[in-house]
């Protein structure tokens, strides 16, 4: 982009002079609109999910029989709500703002087999290609057990055929430990702010790991571009795949199953604020999604993003999207929240959450680290510091009273979407970049 086109944004949306100053700021979306015309405007729908859903209830005997951290849950893959009242007290103390209401921890940080939010998405649509696969050779029907799917006739198939991502972490590793278990030919393309433990990681367990010098964009587009020569190798595009975001939009249903099982009401008089990290925004798109087909309008999402990457918001704020990226703007897309340094947001994304998300805001790393402490100090959970971004949300939109975020009846639940598989050393590591 031009400076003289940036001069043009600056005059046209005075606020965006303060997100290029990387100031940490809130962006409230002057689009977003009832769940009953903005819903129908996207072209998804609740038999999109539910047919999701339905494919994970199929596979559950499946993950139960390989993965055995999953036996407690019958093979379902679902993280556990938590009270944090410790946190919520020492959030009023540090930002001097008392929060009413609840404050909950979605902890998709101790979501089994790859330990993060992206074991939503990613895990469900390396599921539906060896379903298609497997239909297709005859190997199984959809009345059948797929628990079948361990079975050594899957994996002789499966080894005729390739998987690849590009990922700045998280969702390389929900799709390359998925994959391999299958016994797909599985390759990671890693961007540079990548950590290290997770590409041994994967490589332990068998997955080709391409490193690249670039960001995340890099490494999405060359792994697009050498899929696209293979007609053996399925591509999971992070930036434009309905099925990932699918995977997450089954979220919606069942935070609905677990807030009612707490005895928490979620209505208009009871709101619902949750506050999900953002990076290309698929996870945090399909999760907000499937929580606006569960509670409809009372529940508010916003998604929060490094100073340096505000990729969605920039994209939305101007409704460019995919069309611009953080680097036009003067910002360098460096944080240690690497599961967030995307320049570029998705356009599909974006686009899908112009009439229902709420607004975006943005989080500094040192503010990210001093939270990581503060949570393993209060609460004893340990988080990667990007999964520590949605945690000034609740702070952010009851400073601004935002939809009634002041009621004592409200429930705010911060998405914790990483950090069960962090390396302790790397975890003391980050707990160590705090400061005072």
């Amino acid at each position: 982009m031009e400076k003289a086109q940036v001069n043009e944004w600056k005059e046209k949306l005075p606020f965006i002079e303060k997100v290029i100053a990387g100031e940490e700021v809130l962006w409230l979306n002057p689009l977003v609109e009832s769940t009953s015309t903005g819903l129908p405007k996207t072209g998804v729908t609740a038999e999109n999910v539910k047919d999701a859903s339905d494919r994970l209830k199929r596979f559950a005997s499946y993950i139960e029989r390989v993965f055995p951290e999953t036996i407690a849950t019958k093979g379902i893959i679902e993280s556990p709500i938590t009270a944090i009242p410790n946190m919520k007290e020492a959030l009023a103390v540090q930002y001097g703002t008392e929060i009413p209401g609840n404050l909950l921890l979605k902890e998709d940080n101790a979501l089994p087999i790859s330990g993060s939010i992206k074991a939503r998405g990613g895990i469900y649509e390396v599921l539906i290609h060896a379903e298609t696969v497997a239909i297709e050779h005859g190997l199984i029907t959809t009345a059948d057990d797929y628990a079948k799917f361990a079975d050594l006739e899957f994996k002789e198939l499966f080894a005729n055929y390739k998987i690849a991502v590009g990922s700045t972490g998280n969702l390389g590793l929900s799709i390359g430990i998925m994959s391999a278990k299958l016994g797909f030919n599985v390759t990671v393309h890693m961007s540079a702010d990548a950590k290290q433990w997770k590409k041994d990681m994967l490589r332990e367990k068998g997955v080709t790991v391409v490193e690249y010098a670039d960001d995340y964009s890099k490494a999405v587009e060359e792994g697009r571009r050498q899929a696209e020569a293979d007609p053996s190798c399925h591509f999971v595009d992070d930036e434009n795949s309905l099925d990932l975001f699918l995977g997450y939009a089954v979220a919606g249903e069942r935070v609905a199953t677990q807030l009612k099982a707490r005895g928490t009401v979620v209505n208009k008089d009871n709101p619902l604020f949750v506050y999900l990290p953002c990076g290309v925004g698929g996870g945090p798109g399909g999760v907000a999604f499937g929580l606006k087909l569960a509670f409809g309008d009372a529940v508010h999402c916003f998604f929060a993003e490094p100073t340096h990457s505000p990729c969605m918001m920039l994209g939305m704020m101007t409704g460019l999207h995919d069309q611009i990226s953080v680097q036009d703007f003067g910002l360098d897309n460096k944080t240690a929240a690497d599961g967030l340094a995307v320049g570029t947001a998705s356009g599909f994304v974006g686009k899908t959450m112009e009439p229902l998300l709420s607004g975006c805001y943005t989080i500094g790393d040192e503010t990210m680290f001093k939270l990581l402490k503060l949570l393993t100090d209060t609460e004893r959970i340990k988080l990667e510091p990007s999964a520590l971004a949605g945690m000034t949300g609740p702070v952010q939109v009851i400073r601004e009273n935002v939809n009634n975020a002041t009621l004592a009846n409200a429930t705010h639940l911060v998405w914790g979407t990483g950090g069960s598989m962090v390396p302790e050393a790397e975890m003391d590591l980050y707990y160590g970049m705090s400061g005072k």
